[in-house]
């Protein structure tokens, strides 16, 4: 089965206003089983348009990905976010198939 995953890029322009949002991720991903991939880190932008941070969370399939977004403790962990922040945020099946 095919794990899913969390795409997020984003721009943050008050460090001290989105603590709270960083702070309660760890206990909404680990409740639903998911794991940073990457978060933040070095990074170059080789085409088109970047943002300042980059995150890849990885959950045990699409559904539970869905499921986490859409749970009460995220929705209400985006309004601590978006005052002090913009974000781009997609939810995304990962590729169970064949490999070159």
């Amino acid at each position: 089965m095919a794990k899913g995953y969390w795409i997020a890029r984003v721009d943050v322009h008050s460090d001290e206003g989105y603590k709270a949002y960083a702070a309660a991720n760890p206990a909404i991903f680990k409740k639903f089983g998911g794991r940073y991939v990457v978060r933040g880190g070095k990074f170059e932008a080789l085409e088109g348009a970047s943002r300042s941070r980059n995150v890849v969370i990885e959950f045990a399939d699409y559904e539970t990905a869905l499921a986490c977004y859409r749970s009460p403790e995220y929705q209400a962990n985006i309004k601590l976010r978006q005052p002090h922040s913009i974000a781009e945020l997609i939810v995304i099946e990962g590729y169970d198939g064949p490999q070159p």
